[in-house]
């Protein structure tokens, strides 16, 4: 009886919730009901994603032996050079790479590059910068400037079908700027503030500091400039630099994902008129090495410890020897922000961070230029382990140039990382752009990336100790910023290496 009842109960409050069996509810559907189940239920198996939608058109897929597109180079009467790389895919990038940077500049004319950085795409004899704005808007294009030590790029980043308009925007603002006073006066002001954030940007200011120390000569010459170079730039200075450098000669259009030949028909009629300039030999820069200390109120010390890489990019093969260096003694910050395993491979990680919890930051780095550059580590630290952590480096820049200390396991995992580093960055086509342009200013032509990865697959343990000790051999460069009343004296430091 008890058990009848609460059968009862329980029939009684699934009723109330609409909880009955499955089995009733069942029962109740219609044969209506029934019959638009089991049409929906065919319907679905005849619309299956597994088979082509009816009425749909496809695009052929892509063949499984696909190679990668050649890079095509035309140099027009009066110097430029047009290139690019023609890949599948809806967007494309285009640049302006001059051979223009800092190097160029004198006492006088300091800063100017880092002004042309931020005048770009401003007002020009065709339009305002209003409606550049809005053209870019338009079209939903990305463009960029930058300048280095060595270069000026100015890039433009759109969809295949507006690839007209953005080479005509383009050199438009290439060709034709203002530099307008006003307009000039307004950049002045955000580059102070820049100057002044310098000194509050550790990272910056050391490897503005790092080219400062290192170098005599043009390389020395400051990126992002004092205050009071700021103060003498005026539009016409900026106009006079441009005209003496900014010369066809020294231009090369390039870009990825056009057709070459629908390149040159939208480019050649824009280019043609360039005033070629006459020839001009790069200014001259020696390392020297040499240590600065910039005392700033802070709880951290932060270091910078570096040597020349003899030769620069245009010993390709030292070059790509230092880049597996690189990766092989790698490092990062005390958290690794990438999620659990990035980098923690390499030797800094494994050998430093996981070892001296005081150190926030440990890494390897590197700044080359055409002829020359720099190499070595980066830290972070408690004043009271500055110390202890530039021993540390030391060491581990030694034991890198000793043999036997690196292994076969750990070079091929280097060789293996950098190889998918450059693959993977090569899949954009910004980076392919960028490649493209630099290359043909620093070697004259594009280098496939074969070659590069066959330099790499052919690096040994001797090669990788015979370029770290030509690198330590050369002055040692150490710069740092925050309580640096305990950074080791830079006699002691040029000890432990000779």
């Amino acid at each position: 009886m008890l058990s009848g009842m609460l059968r009862s109960s329980t029939r009684l409050l699934r009723k109330l919730r609409g909880l009955e069996p499955a089995a009733a509810a069942a029962r109740r559907l219609s044969a209506a009901d029934a019959s638009a189940a089991a049409s929906a239920s065919s319907s679905a198996r005849e619309n299956s994603l597994l088979r082509p939608l009816p009425g749909l058109d496809l695009p052929p897929p892509l063949p499984d032996n696909l190679g990668r597109c050649p890079t095509r180079i035309t140099t027009l009467p009066n110097g430029i050079r047009v290139a690019s790389e023609d890949v599948p895919g809806p967007s494309a990038c285009i640049g302006v790479f001059v051979d223009s940077g800092s190097v160029y500049e004198s006492g006088e004319t300091t800063g100017v590059s880092y002004m042309l950085d931020k005048m770009a795409f401003k007002d020009t004899k065709h339009r305002g910068h209003r409606d550049i704005v809005h053209e870019l808007e338009l079209a939903g294009g990305n463009v960029g400037a930058s300048c280095s030590r060595e270069q000026t790029v100015y890039s433009y980043d759109t969809l295949k079908g507006y690839v007209p308009e953005a080479i005509e925007i383009l050199i438009d603002c290439m060709r034709n700027p203002l530099f307008l006073q006003e307009e000039v006066e307004r950049q002045l002001v955000l580059a102070r503030e820049d100057v002044q954030d310098l000194h509050k940007n550790p990272d910056r200011f050391l490897h503005e500091q790092l080219n400062i120390v290192g170098f005599s000569g043009a390389l020395a010459n400051p990126l992002i400039p004092p205050e009071d170079a700021l103060a003498r730039i005026n539009g016409k200075m900026i106009q006079k630099f441009y005209h003496e450098n900014f010369t066809a000669d020294r231009v090369v259009l390039a870009a990825s994902g056009v057709d070459h030949e629908r390149l040159l028909n939208y480019a050649e009629p824009l280019l043609n008129d360039w005033h070629k300039g006459s020839p001009v030999e790069k200014p001259k820069s020696t390392y020297v090495g040499g240590d600065s200390r910039h005392k700033a109120d802070s709880d951290m010390t932060h270091v910078a410890l570096a040597f020349e890489v003899p030769g620069g990019w245009l010993q390709e093969r030292d070059a790509t020897v230092m880049t597996v260096i690189q990766t092989l003694m790698g490092g990062g910050g005390s958290f690794s922000s990438g999620g659990p395993g990035k980098g923690m491979h390499s030797r800094l990680f494994l050998r430093v961070l996981n070892k001296y919890h005081d150190v926030q930051s440990f890494s390897a780095f590197s700044s080359v230029y055409d002829n020359t550059g720099l190499f070595g580590i980066s830290l972070t630290t408690p004043p009271d382990f500055v110390a202890k952590a530039v021993d540390v480096a030391i060491s581990e820049l030694i034991a890198v140039a000793t043999p036997g200390e690196v292994t076969e396991v750990e070079l091929r995992r280097a060789k293996n990382s950098t190889i998918s580093s450059v693959l993977m960055n090569l899949e954009s086509r910004v980076v392919v752009a960028e490649d493209i342009g630099r290359q043909l200013l620093t070697y004259g032509s594009r280098k496939p990336i074969d070659y590069f990865l066959e330099c790499m697959e052919e690096i040994t343990l001797d090669d990788i100790t015979t370029f770290a000790r030509k690198m330590l051999s050369s002055q040692p460069t150490m710069v740092s910023w925050g309580d640096v009343d305990k950074v080791p004296p830079y006699e002691f430091v040029c000890k432990r290496f000779w």
